[in-house]
Parts: C-alpha cells; structure tokens; sequence
C-alpha cells in the first residue's frame, strides 16, 4: 500500500488537507462522506474540521519538540494528549482513502487485480466505520471529564433501609474504583445505627474518573426485602448520589468575607467515631447558603476538606447554570447530574438493575453491586455520545 498520510505524520511531514473533490476522487468519484459501500447516504464527515485538528495537533508537537517555555508545558501537553486520539483517526481514515484508491488503481492490472478485488469491498466496508468514530471523536468534550470527582451519597426515603442500601452504594463505587485503578479516598463518613450510610463524600483520582461517574448522578432506588423487615415484605427505598468534578483554586474564587466557618464538637456512633475535641467544621458559604461540614480528628484537616468540598460544590453550580442555559432547547439530560431525578432502580427479587434515562435493564444485580459498572456506564456514554452528535449535525 502506499506510504500515506499516518506515515508521513510519522516522518514529521506536514501535508495538506485534500479538498473533498479530491477526497471523492479516491472513492470513484462517489463522496465516502456522503455514501456508504451499499450507496445508501450516510452524514457527512466535517473535512475542513478534521484538517484544522491535524493542523492544530501537529503544531503543538512541532512545540513540543522545540522546547516550548516551561510555563506552557503543563498546558500544551494536556492538549496534545486530548487531540492525539483524534489526529490518529484521522491520519488512519486518510490512509484507508489512500489505500482505497491505490487498490482501484491495480484493478487495470491484470496481476494485481485478484488482489485488488479482495482488498476493496474490505475497506469499503471499514471506512464508514471510521467516518461514525471520528463523527464521535468531534462531540464537544465536557472539559471536566479529565477532573477528578468528589462523590456524595445519602440516604433517601426509607429509613434505616435507605442508609443501609447507602452503604451499598458505597461498596459499590469503591469496588468499582478498585476494578478501574482508581483511589478511593472517605473524606467524611457519618454512620447510621445499624451500620449504614447517614452521609458519605469521598475523593476519587484516576484517569477518566469524573467522564464515567459523572453518570451515577441522581436518585437511587432500590427494591428488596430489608433486614428490618421481620415479615418478609419488600420495601422501595432510595439514596441520592452526586458527583462532582473537583475544583482547584484557580477555578473558584472563594473571599474570606463570603465564608462563615464554626467549630464543633464531633458526634457519631460511638467508639473510635466520639471526638472530645472541637475539631469538626462547619462552613457556610453566605452568598448561597451552601454549608459544608467534616469531622475528622484534625481541625486543620477539616478545614482544608470542607473548603475541597466546597469549591467541588461551587464549581458543580457554576456548571449547571451553564448547562441549563445551554440546553434550553434542548430534552438530553443524560449526565447532567441532576439530583433530583430517579435514574435506576436494583430489584433484588428479580436480579435485574434498570437505568431509566435509556430504558436499560440487565439481569446482572450481584455483579453491578459487586461493582461490574462498566456495561451500565459504557450503555450512557454511548447514548449521551448519540444524543449530542445528533444535536450537532441536527
């Protein structure tokens, strides 16, 4: 096959876009952006946005490689690193186009054309699967999906039952983070009599922790015969889940004079949970109203908890403002995060979990507890990925 445009990136050539004429020239004349191998129309893939990417992307490595100023390092190569995946596609649908037409070409020759024969219909039939991953690959990425996530999750209707599935919850997401290799660090923890969940916020790292859980946020309920439950009657319980992108400081502004911080004494469920000291926090950030506690042994801890919480809470509002602008016209809510909204139901007697945003339902309950997520939260992002590409060539 001819050396092609993935080499050429290779040997650090620079070659222009083709036009689409040029591009349709490579199909037969037939636009690959506009039809598919069976002639059916398909949408049409953006050319002039996907040499803008290359450009870009080659720019910054051009950067890279000469050494840019310390002070945009950190930046320069965060963006190379998003644009890498997509400049690859790129560079391998632009080959598969190159190939295409060479192997055209050898169908007037005689000893070649077996092979050209063989060799067409296979990268007809790949190259609109390309075209659809790099229609993906330029959905808008929400620009928090690379962050961190603070998690939150409390008990909802039900009692001693909705804490109860709150610890569940909880194992779930921590096993779920063990599975994917991220941390998993309790930041507060208050727990109910019975060994339950009263409220939980955790920081989770790892590399694409806030694009997947990002999905969990809103309203679970879970139906099963409780433990309380002498009479064997099953019970619909719920527990609400936030997820929140951290914040750093650069991103929020808190002023001193915005804030009301108080100490306390430390209360919980007897044992190592009693605290003797005011250590605990309380801070109340005044313009909203949003009050944030921790408590921890160390007030100093606390405080820095309470205000890592606080940002991630400001930030999230911040956020929503701009997305509810934004999707004013718009009904996909798929990951908004919207708290209120009741997004999945466990059903323990039937072993079924079903996700309501995308009508999902697998008969998988043991695993998804014992936090096999990622089935569920690949079914969202594929949605939400639909959804948005739909709205960007609607």
């Amino acid at each position: 096959m001819a050396r092609g445009f993935s080499a050429a990136v290779r040997g650090g050539a620079s070659p222009p876009a083709p036009p689409e004429d040029i591009w349709a020239e490579k199909t037969g004349g037939i636009p690959l952006d506009r039809k598919g191998a069976t002639g059916q129309t398909r949408d049409m893939v953006p050319l002039d946005k996907l040499a803008q990417i290359t450009q870009r992307f080659e720019y910054l490595e051009a950067r890279l490689n000469a050494g840019a100023a310390p002070a945009e390092i950190a930046q320069i190569s965060r963006e190379y690193s998003d644009l890498k995946p997509v400049a690859d596609e790129i560079a391998a649908y632009r080959q598969a186009l190159d190939d295409l037409a060479e192997a055209e070409g050898w169908l007037s020759d005689p000893e070649m054309k077996a092979l050209a024969e063989d060799e067409i219909p296979r990268l007809k039939a790949r190259i609109p699967e390309m075209e659809q991953a790099l229609r993906i690959a330029l959905v808008p990425k929400d620009a928090a999906d690379a962050r961190p996530a603070i998690l939150e999750i409390r008990p909802g209707t039900g009692g001693e039952e909705a804490a109860l599935f709150a610890g569940d919850l909880l194992r779930m997401y921590q096993r779920y983070a063990e599975r994917r290799g991220w941390r998993f660090e309790v930041l507060e923890q208050q727990m109910s009599d019975l060994g339950g969940i009263k409220e939980l916020t955790a920081h989770v790292q790892g590399e694409g922790v806030f694009a997947r859980l990002k999905y969990e946020s809103g309203v679970h309920r879970v139906q099963r015969v409780p433990e309380t439950e002498a009479g064997g009657r099953i019970h619909t319980s719920a527990a609400t889940v936030a997820v929140l992108p951290e914040a750093e400081e650069v991103d929020i502004d808190i002023p001193a004079a915005d804030i009301r911080i108080d100490t306390m004494r430390s209360s919980g469920a007897g044992g190592q949970h009693v605290n003797t000291t005011d250590s605990a926090v309380r801070i109340t950030h005044l313009p909203t109203g949003i009050v944030v506690t921790s408590s921890e042994k160390s007030q100093h801890q606390n405080r820095a908890i309470a205000m890592q919480v606080l940002r991630a809470r400001l930030y999230e509002a911040e956020r929503e403002r701009a997305d509810r602008e934004r999707a004013a016209a718009r009904k996909s809510q798929v990951g908004s995060g919207d708290r209120s909204e009741r997004i999945r139901t466990y059903n323990f007697p039937q072993g079924r979990m079903t996700d309501h945003r995308i009508n999902l339902t697998l008969y998988a309950l043991p695993q998804i507890i014992a936090g096999d997520l990622d089935e569920v939260i690949d079914a969202l992002i594929s949605h939400d990925q639909a959804e948005k590409l739909a709205e960007m060539e609607g």
